[in-house]
């Protein structure tokens, strides 16, 4: 048996390359959220970072992002237990979880464009920083959704 690397390897034992390619493209991580200070409770917001490509759904500047962006959350093996906010989608968060990535995602389907096509990906649902107001005005639901199953080829 051939298994892929994410199948037959632990987190912590992927190279850089590998981690990266874990990213499916959804951007759903460079939303802008909202922390409830008392319950803790985490909502997303349909604003961008400014540093993402709005159309690509990756980052402009993925090597200088934390500069560039100060309150960006670099994702790495140690701190992805802590992040709650990372959406039940995220292919981090189903390898964390022992689960399996979506029929979906670019490393299973052999094709970036299937986030996008199977209605995952941020893509068309977005403001940009520049053009919100009050964040609470642009919180959102969808990044908690996404298709589990693919859809019929009928």
């Amino acid at each position: 048996m051939n298994q892929p690397f994410w199948q037959r390897k632990k987190l912590s034992e992927m190279s850089l390359e590998e981690w990266d390619s874990l990213c499916d493209g959804c951007a759903k991580c460079c939303l802008h959220k909202l922390e409830d200070e008392d319950s803790g409770e985490v909502s997303y917001t349909n604003v961008t970072c400014s540093q993402l490509d709005v159309n690509s759904c990756y980052c402009k500047n993925y090597v200088e992002r934390t500069l560039l962006v100060p309150d960006c959350v670099e994702l790495t093996k140690d701190n992805l237990g802590g992040l709650k906010w990372l959406p039940p989608s995220c292919a981090y968060r189903l390898l964390y979880e022992g689960k399996e990535l979506q029929w979906w995602h670019p490393l299973v389907s052999d094709d970036p464009n299937t986030v996008h096509e199977a209605g995952v990906s941020v893509r068309g649902r977005i403001v940009e920083e520049k053009d919100a107001g009050d964040l609470e005005d642009y919180i959102v639901t969808w990044p908690d959704e996404g298709p589990d199953e693919r859809p019929d080829e009928n």
